[in-house]
């Protein structure tokens, strides 16, 4: 194996469960043939990285160049032996084996008894709405035609063929809202929110060209629960946020009328909810959201051979973002602080894993509890992870506010000799991103005016005379998307008012839990 492969095999090893290793164990510790496999398996199991001059020092009895092969067959077994462990709490695994087993019936000339797993096979295909499985039978039985002619034949013939042709289409409806879905999500991990007039064009464009006929009430699960995927992205991107809270409930309610999808398609029932409390969130929905945090932490306490690495990261994500939120929505950010420090140990490990897109966003929410408990060093060296990022074309938008706070917090630190330098730095990266717009403006050159000789007894009029032209362009179509990154409302009420932010975005928490 290459260095790579090497790699590959270190990676794959360090990602089995304890259970799993244990069991991988157990399958070979009693063959005499094997346990080469397993003196490898415990000697990279052991290393905290890969290295092949110790393994083949401590494997004395493997030559170096048998060692590409066992590294081979080795990555080979462990997957093997995944998937047999898996196989118990995987339905899916469990109907491929099923679809295995009937080949094996068929190519012995055992056709009765391969039609019966089949039917099998079939039946539970169905009731977890696996469409890819549901086409790969039919194809089985269409080959058990000719080996089982009877008199109902032609019937049978007529069925399977309507069922390929139905099953096909919501394939396709499938493959097309997915496609559709991916389409949007690489434009929003570009430019966040629409922007423009423009943006809303080429959205509702790709959308109208693309989206196939259909009659919802007769869409499968799978269609449906691949469709509201799609709509809630769409309403979440032109900022329509409770259209888009009615189909991410829409998508959870699927969840809860056909309850094996929640342990069978865990990931996709985490995307349900995460999307409702995001929609939750945006509306200031404060109940409905502690009552789908319920939900998600629910998840944690599913049996651990439902789970995997990929789930356990993402329902960590999500929890901690969604905890950001919620402090967010109550103004309670000293607990959030607090949070942090406890986190801390085992944050930058947590980063590490996450994707890009991930990191921009959880770069930006910290720096936003930091401003909002009037830590403003702290949010600083966080906005800075944002603008220093080689990511620069990943969420623009985020890139643009990120500097937006970077200068109102050098503004709050009394940094003014070097507010010039980054409204200029500002202007110019927006400029290029195409991002300038009246908020953006109006900001920059308020922060500039502040920077310049002013007496105190003035600054309160400048502070109520930006919150008079800020809060029209709440209601805009194309400049409402401004206040989703930073409550600068609740800060210039703060500034007139001599409160600190924390107060006034607490008070109005208060009201949310009043509701």
């Amino acid at each position: 194996m290459s260095k790579t492969s090497s790699d590959t095999l270190y990676q794959l090893i360090k990602s089995l469960k304890k259970s799993e290793k244990r069991y991988f164990r157990l399958q070979f510790q009693t063959q005499d043939a094997e346990k080469k496999y397993l003196k490898l398996f415990e000697i990279i199991d052991e290393q905290s990285e890969y290295d092949e001059l110790e393994l083949l020092e401590k494997a004395s009895n493997v030559k170096r160049e048998q060692l590409s092969n066992l590294k081979a067959h080795l990555y080979k077994k462990l997957l093997q032996t995944i998937r047999q462990y898996n196989q118990k709490s995987v339905i899916d695994i469990q109907i491929r084996e099923m679809i295995d087993h009937a080949q094996l019936l068929f190519n012995r000339s055992l056709y009765d008894q391969c039609v019966d797993v089949l039917k099998k096979a079939k039946k539970r295909a169905k009731k977890i709405d696996n469409l890819e499985l549901q086409l790969e039978i039919l194809k089985w039985e269409k080959n058990m035609l000719m080996q089982t002619i009877g008199s109902d034949n032609e019937a049978r013939v007529n069925r399977i063929i309507e069922e390929v042709r139905d099953v096909n289409q919501r394939i396709n409806n499938v493959n097309t809202f997915t496609n559709l879905s991916a389409k949007l999500n690489s434009i929003y991990t570009k430019i966040g929110f629409i922007r423009s007039r423009k943006d809303l064009e080429l959205i509702n464009s790709l959308i109208k060209k693309n989206l196939p006929y259909f009659e919802e009430e007769l869409l499968s699960t799978n269609e449906k629960i691949n469709l509201y995927s799609l709509y809630t992205a769409y309403y979440f991107f032109i900022q329509d946020f409770k259209e888009g809270y009615n189909y991410a409930l829409q998508w959870v309610q699927l969840y809860d009328e056909y309850k094996e999808l929640r342990t069978g398609r865990i990931e996709g029932y985490l995307n349900a909810l995460n999307n409702l409390m995001i929609a939750q969130y945006k509306l200031n929905e404060y109940r409905g959201f502690v009552e789908t945090t319920r939900r998600l932490r629910e998840v944690r306490h599913y049996p651990k051979n439902l789970t995997n690495e990929n789930i356990r990261l993402k329902l960590l994500k999500y929890t901690y973002v969604h905890e950001f939120n919620r402090i967010f929505m109550l103004g309670d950010f000293g607990a959030g602080v607090s949070l942090m420090n406890k986190i801390k140990p085992g944050l930058e490990d947590f980063i590490e894993q996450l994707d890009n897109h991930s990191k921009i966003i959880l770069y930006y929410k910290v720096s936003c509890l930091y401003f909002g408990n009037d830590n403003y060093s702290q949010a600083i060296l966080w906005l800075n992870r944002v603008i220093n990022s080689e990511q620069a074309d990943l969420r623009e938008d985020i890139h643009s506010f990120a500097r937006i706070l970077n200068l109102i917090s050098h503004y709050e630190l009394g940094n003014l000799d070097v507010i010039d330098y980054y409204i200029r730095s500002a202007y110019r990266f927006m400029l290029k991103k195409d991002d300038l717009y009246l908020f953006q403006k109006a900001i920059l050159n308020f922060i500039r005016k502040l920077a310049g000789e002013f007496r105190e007894e003035d600054l309160i009029p400048e502070f109520e005379k930006l919150l008079e032209l800020l809060r029209p362009l709440q209601n805009k179509q194309f400049e409402k998307r401004a206040f989703i990154y930073f409550d600068i409302i609740s800060w210039l009420e703060s500034k007139i008012s001599g409160r600190r932010v924390a107060e006034v975005i607490a008070e109005k928490g208060q009201l949310l839990l009043n509701r």
